[in-house]
């Protein structure tokens, strides 16, 4: 095996364009049907579905819930569209600062923040924007912190066969910010090493030096 301990190649992921491609949702719930139920959920909660800011509010949920949740349907094959390449490369790289939105299966609410995925190549890359698009496949589901950091780690490894891919993914969550605890600066850190980044030592400890590194220079 070449050696785990690396120069490292870092990559800063560029903010969503309002045009990029979105997953397509293949829903089994034929259109209009959450629309449907969410009239009456807004009425449980005591509220006239039928007055006017109120009245077209269903069918924005729906859609909403059908967007948010769309990773379901996403073929991750699809979405790397071949872009993996036969290279003459064994250091590490990086792509870091992914932004995120996913949410929280408990609660159905909102949490988010970002992603930085790296892997050690062993004669195989991937296309650097392929890889916030798995993010965004894995995010787009009710999901807890944990599973997608773990999901999105053992996707590229499985893509690539890399040496190691170590995940590190930090968010807030509105289930702690809104409500219970109702802690609004408290954060969550999750991580998956797989690899290298777990059975090396020197090698997992110089990524998290980078990434501690880079926050503070922000």
């Amino acid at each position: 095996m070449p050696r785990a301990r690396a120069k490292v190649a870092e990559v800063k992921s560029s903010p969503a364009k309002k045009n990029a491609p979105v997953i397509e949702m293949k829903s089994a719930a034929p259109r209009g049907v959450i629309a449907a139920r969410m009239k009456e959920v807004i009425r449980e909660l005591g509220e006239d579905p039928e007055r006017d800011g109120l009245l077209n509010t269903p069918d924005r949920v729906e859609k909403a819930l059908k967007y948010l949740t769309s990773g379901y349907s996403a073929d991750i094959s699809e979405i790397v569209n071949g872009a993996l390449f036969d290279v003459n490369y064994d250091e590490v790289v990086i792509v870091r600062d992914i932004e995120f939105f996913s949410m929280c299966e408990h609660h159905m609410l909102p949490f988010f923040g970002k992603m930085h995925v790296a892997y050690l190549p062993d004669k195989k890359v991937i296309g650097l924007s392929k890889i916030p698009r798995i993010v965004d496949a894995f995010a787009r589901r009710l999901q807890i912190q944990e599973r997608l950091t773990q999901q999105v780690a053992e996707s590229i490894e499985g893509l690539i066969s890399p040496r190691g891919v170590a995940v590190v993914c930090e968010a807030q969550h509105f289930c702690m910010m809104m409500r219970g605890v109702e802690k609004q600066h408290s954060g969550a850190i999750t991580s998956a090493m797989l690899g290298a980044f777990r059975t090396h030592k020197e090698t997992r400890n110089e990524l998290l030096s980078l990434l501690a590194q880079r926050t503070k220079s922000i």
